[in-house]
């Protein structure tokens, strides 16, 4: 229930950030927001929090920085081609990265042969979405801005789902704290957002065009950044407390794709993008995808 939530903000908040040709600053401002709407929790426990281990420092660090090539590189994703293509690129891609991850760290015993293969239907199904035709089945085909905008925002996804499931092992197992796991969880949101935030400051300050791009953002559209960034940090707490449900990261990762045919729909339906058969093939092959990792 929390992951299918989620999906249905996410794909929202991408749909709102595509009608606004989003820019780097444009998701700084969000991720700021994000980190305001979260700050009376900081506020509560700041004595708990200031002894966190200096591990988890790290990682907030961490997982900020991909926070940030996710939100730059998907940016450019949608600036450059459709969003019914770029987002199940960004968002499929991951699985494969997370799932090769698991094994390397020895987890392999928690992953089932549904979930596998359930995100290789996931992975396939998404790859046949961006083709007009089926004959335009080939490489080259994905060698274009939009696509690899895509797959660089998928490596930021990758890294920051593993390095969360990292941190909030280590954040559920503190003694010694009064707080639930839901405000665990938001208070974590709440610093990666901070993180996020400064790293994307310093991307976009150093660069005149990423001012001026801050000043447009600032001008016409503060408050569709804000409730993107609302919407962001929601749908972020939500997967974050469902990550203590979960036998292992790779089925929050490969359930969140449910997101992927919702997007694909507010894509042809609101931004009048294309609905070729390879799209509605792929779609079709994810859905078959999902119920596998659902039942594994």
């Amino acid at each position: 229930a929390l992951i299918l939530g989620s999906a249905i903000l996410h794909a929202g908040w991408n749909y709102l950030g595509k009608t606004r040709t989003p820019t780097a600053s444009f998701f700084t401002l969000a991720n700021l927001a994000g980190f305001v709407l979260l700050s009376p929790l900081l506020l509560r426990h700041a004595d708990k929090v200031c002894a966190w281990p200096e591990q988890m420092w790290w990682w907030l660090l961490a997982t900020g920085f991909c926070q940030a090539v996710y939100c730059t590189a998907l940016a450019g994703a949608y600036r450059s081609g459709d969003m019914s293509v770029a987002y199940p690129l960004a968002r499929s891609s991951p699985i494969l990265v997370v799932m090769a991850t698991t094994l390397l760290l020895g987890r392999g015993d928690q992953l089932s042969l549904w979930c596998a293969g359930g995100a290789v239907f996931i992975v396939a199904g998404c790859f046949l979405i961006p083709m007009h035709r089926f004959t335009d089945l080939r490489l080259t085909n994905y060698l274009n801005t939009s696509c690899l905008f895509a797959l660089l925002a998928a490596v930021g996804t990758a890294g920051y789902s593993i390095i969360d499931d990292e941190a909030l092992r280590l954040l559920r197992g503190l003694a010694d704290w009064d707080a639930t796991l839901m405000e665990r969880a938001m208070l974590y949101a709440c610093l990666q957002a901070l993180s996020a935030t400064l790293w994307l400051l310093i991307w976009v300050l150093p660069r005149s065009s990423g001012r001026l791009a801050m000043g447009r953002v600032l001008k016409t559209d503060r408050w569709v950044a804000i409730g993107t960034g609302a919407a962001i940090y929601t749908t972020y707490c939500m997967v974050l407390v469902a990550m203590a449900f979960a036998q292992n990261i790779s089925y929050i990762v490969a359930f969140r794709q449910i997101s992927i045919p919702i997007g694909v729909g507010l894509g042809v339906a609101l931004l009048n993008e294309s609905l070729a058969p390879p799209k509605i093939s792929g779609v079709l092959i994810l859905l078959v995808g999902l119920t596998m990792v659902a039942l594994g």
